[in-house]
């Protein structure tokens, strides 16, 4: 009786320790950037409340905020949808078709996803000028693409190669092609999967920050990382009240993104299971 007690105490405390960890950054997020004066710890400063730093961030137009999150939604979003969907026709032709070399392209996908971003990101830029392409959404598009779709690659693979080959086959006794079967039979079954890899190629191209930094010179292509960095006051001083109003704005869409896509995942897995 003891010992459970004694292991039900040390679960509840492990709990609010790792909870209280990943909260902690957050709400001082939202504390510093509710407060009047940053510093406001420091002795003889008392806390004071304001929403004059979301007010500001939305609102001055040399801050650019709106231009930068309108940038990173945009590009994550082409991003989400064209990596998943490219993903997606991969992973079906790897797990249906049998062709030599399969498993050792699979593996070269891995692996070339592993390459350091500051080892390529030096030729990446040579060409996006040679090209004319620097400060573009093409620029950052393309190369979010290509960074992101092992990723989006695997998730699918394991997704895609558990659903059982009967339904192509009876697909094909019908007379389907291969897309027709793949867009008919495949992608509304394996829903949850591509829901999943679009969320998570999304979350990482809107957090993405060596690439928009070094392949976009303003608010015209800059993505909201990189802006909110780059964000600086009179005299040089760092504006901690802006910088975190402006990383909670830019939150919000991620949670929102996350809640829906969370439970209309789980909804889908379930009815997926009851259906099979």
């Amino acid at each position: 009786m003891r010992e459970t007690r004694v292991k039900k105490i040390l679960l509840a405390a492990g709990i609010v320790f790792m909870v209280g960890f990943c909260v902690a950054p957050f709400a001082w997020m939202l504390l510093v950037s509710v407060a009047r004066n940053p510093d406001f710890l420091s002795a003889g400063s008392r806390l004071a409340l304001t929403p004059a730093n979301y007010v500001d961030v939305l609102t001055v137009k040399s801050l650019h905020f709106l231009e930068y999150l309108r940038n990173s939604l945009v590009i994550s979003g082409i991003v989400g949808v064209a990596a998943s969907l490219a993903a997606a026709l991969a992973a079906y032709a790897v797990s249906r078709i049998e062709f030599r070399g399969r498993l050792a392209m699979s593996l070269a996908i891995l692996a070339f996803s592993m390459f350091p971003q500051i080892s390529l990101v030096g030729y990446l830029y040579k060409f996006m000028r040679t090209t004319g392409l620097t400060n573009t959404y093409a620029a950052l598009v393309l190369p979010y693409i290509a960074w992101t779709l092992p990723l989006a690659f695997w998730i699918l693979l394991g997704y895609i190669g558990q659903i059982p080959r009967d339904f192509d086959d009876a697909a094909r006794v019908d007379g389907a092609g291969r897309l027709t079967v793949f867009r008919k039979v495949i992608v509304p079954i394996s829903a949850p999967g591509l829901l999943s890899a679009l969320l998570l190629v999304f979350i990482a191209a809107f957090n993405e920050f060596l690439f928009a930094l070094m392949l976009t010179t303003d608010h015209h292509a800059r993505t909201i990382p990189v802006g909110i960095a780059l964000f600086e006051g009179l005299h040089g001083e760092i504006p901690w009240g802006y910088i975190m109003a402006a990383s909670a704005l830019a939150s919000l869409p991620l949670v929102i993104l996350a809640s829906v896509f969370q439970r209309y995942v789980i909804q889908d897995v379930t009815r997926g299971a009851i259906k099979g």
